[in-house]
């Protein structure tokens, strides 16, 4: 079964719970004024505290005018979390707390060194060992160790401002000590503003000395190194191989366009007097004068030709003498256009004897270049290096004069300031007598109720079966009367009820009042078969039903833990009518059911412990009845059987008749047992159908042990047939052998 199904079957009370707020409301409201009493008591007793809190601001706040040249305010990185952290780690240093401890005297208030006025209580505390020994540390770390413990620094939330608060019994002190580390944090950052400036001097004297050396040399070398390699220096700060080479190469490709230029124009003027052409599309022919005279002139005469060819034919002389004219200007043309192509020809000829000492003098300025550019590279390194060096001193002069003017006039810009000063308080933080007092009343009331509430839970008292459940609630139920003894000790006196009883008693077996309207139950006889001889025949004024059929039959303990593992019953309920010893058959059979591997537990209902005794050699250990008084928890009633895995919940020690008041909570006990284990197996001695109703539940197997099949066994056995437990199996321990104990465990002989 689950643990969901074993709660179905029981709910809470809440009516009867919170009832008993109202039934323990006195309880209640004396522990709660108790508590608050107390505790308004103690908070008018304590020593008032004050706290004064100061506060700093975290940046620069140097003036343009001190700043050194060149330098700005946004060149500086702002702090960032880590950054003020590292500054709040800074303010309760050691070293600021010395310094205000020994400003203010601290060392001096019993206040800050406990030694100066110790309490009865102190000493004896150190003398028993729970307090160390405050002579046994320094004074001063002991005002250092008061002072951490009374101070707290820390950054203000999304700001760059820092809260430094201490708490004092003197609030004027409270407010001195806080002013007095902040003045402490600002003072310490100037002196190693100062510090480091003195270094920085210091530093720089003999660097800036040497560097000064260091660059004379290096200027020397290149000036020597310039005058050796006779480098002169050109137009763009270029070596005069190099910057004549440049300006050769451009000559020498102006002159190279112009012979090509020249060399075009002829073969085109060429091109055109050979093919016959018009020379009218070359360029130089257009461009010369005379040529655009005689152009001219054959244009007039083409034009009195045209005139006179209107009057007269072509053979007339003087149209004959024009044309002649037309011809001889013809030709001329043609005359000049030869001595163009001969002048463009000598000037590419021209053109490529300047090409050819341009080249030859540009082959001759290669060399003389490499040579140079070589000898420039060296230069170079050394100008180079001398201008590092230069630049390395006039960085150093620069700070070593501006640290050195800080030094001389004393000035040290911190990047912090005191924004706040700790004001005395007139009012303590501590103790606050109403919140103090509320809390302590609020806390008492709802402590209280809860563990009331809790005591009512744990009691069972607020508990109920839910509805539907199989068991009916039970008011009282009277137990058995116990045998007397003529004379026994008082250890066997105190458990009397749970020693040898009379035959046919038992816990489960005790008179449970029955409900008010319940179901008559058909009796029937049993079948004639086999289960006859043992049940016999049905006594006279019973039903004349014919009854169910029973499947009755003697097993040995080991058919009997077969069959239980078979069918996984959760419960096994054993019924001995012939007393404590045939109680054996659910001891063995339980046995044999652990060795199988299943949990497995046995709950003894007997009033004589007949089947836990031999589980655990005593009958003192607490049990069921001690669970059904509320005086054990479950952890206390199980306990482990000496002789297997199997479990053993014992008869018990407490009172039977208060713990049969509770039987109603059996049921639910069960349920609970059900839950945890594989099998229950119950023991309940000479009980009836009536007495083990209340144990059955879902997957219950009924067994009657027996040892000798006489009319007393068969007549328990007709009658828990008769009630309703057509299933019940008989079974013997006689002629069982148990096996070998567990490793470790004693023989059950």
């Amino acid at each position: 079964m689950s643990v969901q199904s074993a709660a179905a079957d029981v709910d809470v009370d809440l009516r009867r719970l919170f009832a008993s707020l109202a039934r323990s409301w006195l309880r209640i409201v004396l522990v709660t004024l108790v508590v608050t009493g107390l505790a308004f008591a103690l908070a008018w007793l304590a020593t008032p505290y004050y706290k004064a809190t100061a506060k700093l601001e975290i940046g620069s706040r140097e003036s343009e005018y001190t700043r050194p040249p060149g330098t700005n305010d946004d060149d500086k990185p702002i702090l960032d979390e880590q950054g003020v952290a590292t500054q709040v780690q800074i303010i309760s240093s050691p070293d600021i707390l010395k310094q205000v401890a020994t400003k203010l005297n601290l060392d001096k208030l019993p206040e800050f060194d406990e030694t100066l006025k110790m309490s009865a209580l102190g000493r004896i505390l150190v003398l028993v060992g729970l307090k160390s020994d405050p002579f046994d540390i320094p004074p001063e770390e002991r005002v250092l160790n008061a002072m951490h413990d009374k101070l707290n620094v820390y950054a203000v939330e999304k700001t760059r401002a820092i809260a430094i608060e201490f708490s004092s019994k003197d609030p004027k002190l409270a407010a001195d000590i806080a002013n007095g580390i902040a003045m402490a944090y600002i003072a310490s950052k100037s002196d190693a503003k100062l510090e480091s400036n003195a270094a920085a001097t210091n530093f720089l004297a003999p660097e800036i000395a040497d560097l000064q050396n260091r660059v004379r040399d290096a200027e020397a070398k290149v000036a020597a190194f310039r005058a050796q390699s006779d480098l002169l220096m050109g137009g763009n700060n270029a070596v005069l191989p190099t910057q004549q080479l440049a300006e050769l190469s451009s000559e020498l490709s102006r002159v190279r366009a112009s012979r090509a230029a020249a060399e075009a124009s002829a073969e085109s003027v060429r091109r055109a007097l050979q093919n016959g052409g018009s020379l009218d599309s070359v360029p130089e022919v257009l461009s010369s004068e005379l040529i655009q005279r005689l152009r001219e002139r054959q244009v007039e005469l083409r034009a009195n030709i045209a005139d006179l060819s209107t009057t007269l034919l072509d053979n007339h002389p003087r149209i004959r003498a024009l044309k002649s004219q037309l011809a001889d200007l013809d030709g001329q043309i043609r005359n000049e256009a030869q001595k163009i192509i001969r002048g463009l020809s000598a000037q590419a000829q021209t053109a490529k004897a300047r090409e050819d000492q341009l080249l030859a003098d540009v082959n001759t300025l290669k060399a003389a270049s490499a040579r140079a550019g070589e000898q420039q590279v060296q230069l170079d390194a050394l100008q180079r290096d001398a201008n590092v060096q230069r630049q390395q001193l006039e960085s150093y002069m620069a700070s070593y004069n501006a640290a050195a003017s800080r030094k001389d006039r004393k000035y040290s810009p911190v990047a912090a300031s005191l924004i706040a000063q700790a004001q005395v308080p007139s009012q303590p933080y501590f103790p606050k007598i109403g919140p103090i007092t509320g809390a302590a009343a609020a806390a008492a009331l709802l402590l209280m109720a809860i563990g009331t509430l809790i005591a009512e839970l744990f009691s069972g008292r607020a508990m109920r079966p839910a509805p539907g459940a199989r068991f009916e609630n039970i008011e009282q139920v009277a137990m058995p009367v116990a045998r007397t003894e003529p004379a026994i000790d008082a250890e066997r006196r105190a458990f009397a009820p749970y020693e040898e009883a009379a035959a046919g008693h038992s816990i489960a077996e005790a008179e449970f009042p029955r409900p008010a309207e319940s179901e008559p139950v058909e009796v029937h006889a049993p079948a004639a078969g086999p289960a006859d001889s043992v049940v016999g025949p049905s006594e006279p004024g019973k039903s004349a039903l014919e009854p169910r059929q029973s499947r009755l039959g003697e097993i040995d303990v080991d058919k009997a833990a077969e069959k239980l593992i078979a069918s996984g019953a959760a419960r096994a309920i054993f019924v001995s009518p012939e007393g404590d010893e045939a109680a054996a058959s659910a001891v063995l059979v339980a046995r044999e059911v652990s060795d199988a591997g299943l949990r497995v537990l046995l709950l003894d209902l007997t009033a004589s412990g007949a089947a836990s005794r031999p589980m655990l050699d005593s009958s003192l250990f607490p049990g069921i009845t001690n669970l059904l008084a509320s005086e054990a928890q479950f952890s206390d009633v199980i306990h482990p059987d000496l002789y297997s895995d199997a479990h053993v919940i014992p008869v018990g020690t407490a009172d039977p008749v208060r713990a049969m008041r509770a039987a109603d909570r059996l049921p639910i006990i069960m349920q609970s047992l059900t839950t945890a284990y594989d099998l229950v197996v119950v023991e309940c001695g000479p009980a009836d159908a009536q007495g083990i109703s209340r144990l059955v539940g879902d997957g219950t197997e009924v067994f009657l042990s027996m040892l000798e099949a006489d009319d007393q066994v068969t007549q328990a056995a007709v009658k828990l047939i008769e009630n309703g437990y057509p299933d019940v199996t008989l079974v013997t321990p006689v002629g069982h052998e148990p096996g070998d104990p567990l490793p470790g465990r004693r023989s059950a002989a």
